[in-house]
């Protein structure tokens, strides 16, 4: 019997439902070559409308509401269920024509649906086409429009036809640009929607429009700061902050301060770190966080000015706080050091203080704060640990200073590069990122939060360096643990800057270097079990497995010195040697002293591989069967029987537990049976682990799926099509 031949599937056709009004679903097969107002038609035909160019296929899915187009179809599924609906021109002109004449309560309807239909960009650009969009602004302007529903309506049609992107921002009117103020200077008297709308329109202007003057120099920080804290609205108060944020980027550098200073303002701090809700909310906060802290950037990139007085004083005055019991003390005055000389007539110069404060360059230290990053910043942030924590300042300084060994911690040095690696972390001069959400409240919580953060990482920093016991030679490496101190700290987004002080006073040398081993060896045992990583482990196991097996060969051919023991005791001062043949067939042994090494020639006892038998070890041995010896003896105690006039045993004792497990492996591989001591696993699985991490070098930060990728399912024909 000539079997049945399966239909083709055809891939270009798919099976859908198309719903309507009241009606009963239709079950069609859709031609994805076929043109969308063919299909239209005929469904159209089987519900008896008469007029199908008034409509159009949309996609109902809750998160997906929007018209099929020929350039969207491709997302319609085997399954999908689409609506027939009126087409984007038509609901565009009905909308305008009740916008125009309805009542209020068609209006209110009207506007409502509007909203929501502006979300699809097919019936944006219609009504907008239609120009729609006009008679929206218009409706906003309205003045004398008493009815809230109507205003909150086209405030949310308005954004939502605009975040398409396709008109531009400067066609707005003054009068617009003021009605939105309006609504948020005075936010008491609208609903909480207009507000969040007028707030999304502001920061659009500000950010796309040459309006945004309009907006500086009508709406204060204050009215905004005022939402943060008065507001019952997360969405408000995230609008807030983005307004914030686009002012604070159009604003020059002298603004941009003002408006620091402004949000510093303890009231308005708490009021920002309180509203922590949502991701857009965080995102915001973090623009916000970024921008402030950017202000650094100017001092990070300056350099010190030879002609800088104030730079110098500054210097002096690191010098004079660390070091004022030295020259107070004495009734030295600043100018006597200056030029030399003291009450007692000795010579005091700056440069052995400038070394003690551990700069590169001693004789002028003006000139470690010429590298940008980290330039001025540098100096501002010491002095500031310096004038708000002398005890300490002193302390770290004094203890360094006074060491007479090569682990002391230079203040300087290692200071300039802790600003540099505390700008590099936060990020500072760099634009802040669309989607991060790496906001950090503790910076928020104090007037200088950067500097504060440095007073505390420099502690840590020391506290590092001593805990590794680390010298000039290891500056990268304390860096290296520092850094991590520091990330790990800030993931735990610490509320303020005790809390940060906390939790990495927590983080020691040691407990990084744990976690660090955890982390490997997690990944290690993680990579271990995925399919691929056991397949090679599989590959290259008989390769280790022969390699532990030729060291061990040769080991017993380089031969061992034992001690003799009779009836289970040491004999005194006497030893005996053996070693396997080069080729593997004949083990030699004989008697020695306790310092030769005797060649093979000179071990005229053998003992043929071939006629070996047996392998004995511990108890089992004939040399160990009357106890006398000690339990460690009898651990390492083994035995070969062979096949011999004379003796039916070889027995050995050997001198520690590595010699026993390499000859009893030995022996085992010359058997041709299974090495199994616990030297041999051991070095089985670490060179199994350091074959596979070399193998994977290439693959260095590629995460490696447990299970391979699934393969695909055989194509539903062999039909394919090479274009040219």
């Amino acid at each position: 019997m000539i079997p049945k031949k399966m239909p083709v599937k055809d891939a270009y056709i798919v099976k859908i439902a198309v719903e309507f009004e009241n009606h009963i679903a239709q079950l069609i097969n859709l031609d994805q070559r076929q043109p969308l107002t063919g299909k239209i038609q005929e469904i159209c035909s089987c519900w008896g409308i008469v007029d199908p160019e008034n409509y159009a296929l949309q996609f109902c899915e809750q998160n997906n509401i929007k018209y099929v187009t020929e350039k969207n179809r491709n997302e319609i599924k085997n399954g999908s269920v689409l609506r027939l609906q009126y087409s984007p021109s038509k609901t565009a002109n009905d909308t305008l024509e009740t916008l125009r004449s309805g009542s209020t309560f068609e209006k209110i309807k009207c506007l409502k649906e509007l909203a929501s239909l502006s979300v699809d960009l097919t019936f944006a650009l219609e009504f907008i086409k239609e120009q729609g969009l006009s008679i929206i602004i218009n409706m906003i302007e309205d003045t004398n429009q008493k009815d809230d529903e109507i205003l909150k309506y086209s405030l949310a049609s308005f954004v939502e036809l605009m975040e398409h992107g396709t008109v531009s921002w400067e066609i707005l009117q003054n009068s617009f640009v003021q009605r939105n103020i309006d609504i948020v200077c005075c936010f008491q008297n609208f609903p909480k929607e207009c507000t969040e709308s007028a707030l999304s329109n502001l920061e659009n202007i500000v950010q796309n429009s040459t309006k945004h003057k309009l907006v500086e120099n009508n709406v204060t920080l204050q009215d905004l700061l005022r939402l943060l804290q008065d507001a019952n609205s997360p969405v408000i108060q995230q609008n807030a902050i983005a307004v914030i944020n686009a002012l604070f980027m159009k604003a020059d550098e002298e603004r941009r301060r003002h408006i620091a200073r402004t949000i510093s303002a303890k009231q308005y701090r708490l009021a920002l770190i309180s509203n922590v809700s949502g991701t857009e909310m965080t995102h915001q906060l973090y623009v916000l966080q970024t921008l402030t802290l950017g202000l650094l950037e100017q001092r990070m990139r300056m350099k010190m000015n030879v002609q800088d007085q104030e730079a110098h004083e500054k210097i002096k005055e690191l010098r004079r706080t660390a070091f004022d019991d030295y020259s107070g003390g004495t009734g030295i005055s600043d100018e006597q050091l200056r030029r030399g000389g003291g009450s007692g007539g000795g010579n005091v110069n700056y440069s052995q203080f400038y070394k003690k404060l551990g700069f590169k360059c001693d004789i002028n230290p003006a000139q470690d704060f010429i590298e940008t990053p980290p330039g001025i910043l540098a100096l501002d942030c010491m002095v500031y640990f310096s004038r708000n924590y002398p005890q300490q300042y002193t302390k770290v300084v004094h203890e360094n200073s006074h060491r007479a060994d090569e682990h002391e911690c230079p203040f300087g040095r290692t200071s300039i590069e802790l600003v540099k690696l505390l700008c590099d972390i936060l990020r500072i001069g760099e634009p802040p990122s669309e989607q991060s959400v790496d906001f950090q409240p503790m910076f928020f919580t104090h007037d200088h939060p950067f500097e504060e953060f440095f007073c505390i990482c420099i502690i840590t920093l020391n506290r590092t360096w001593k805990d590794m016991r680390a010298t000039a030679e290891d500056f990268q490496k304390v860096f290296s643990v520092v850094r991590e101190q520091i990330t790990r700290t800030l993931k735990a987004r610490p509320e303020n800057l005790e809390d940060f002080r906390a939790k990495i006073a927590l983080l020691t040398y040691q407990t990084i270097t744990n976690l660090r081993q955890q982390e490997r060896t997690s990944k290690e045992e993680c990579d271990s079990t995925a399919s691929a990583i056991v397949k090679l482990k599989e590959k290259i196991s008989p390769h280790i497995t022969d390699l532990i097996k030729h060291q061990r060969l040769w080991f017993l051919v380089e031969g061992t010195r034992f001690s003799k023991y009779s009836r289970g005791a040491r004999s005194k001062d006497k030893f005996w040697y053996a070693r396997l043949s080069p080729n593997h067939k004949v083990i030699h042994y004989g008697d020695c002293d306790e310092k030769t090494i005797p060649t093979l020639e000179e071990l005229t006892n053998k003992v043929l591989v071939i006629d070996i038998k047996q392998l004995l070890e511990g108890k089992e041995c004939p040399h160990m069967k009357e106890m006398r010896t000690r339990k460690s003896a009898v651990n390492l105690a083994f035995s070969i029987t062979f096949d011999s006039m004379d003796h039916a045993t070889l027995d050995f004792v050997a001198p520690d537990e590595t010699v026993f497990n390499y000859w009893t492996d030995g022996i085992n591989a010359l058997l041709g049976q299974e090495m199994v001591s616990k030297q041999k696993k051991d070095d089985f699985d670490t060179l199994l682990s350091m074959e596979i991490k070399l193998r994977l070098l290439d693959t260095e930060g590629v995460d490696i799926s447990k299970d391979p990728p699934p393969i695909p399912e055989d194509p539903e024909n062999y039909d394919f099509c090479y274009e040219s």
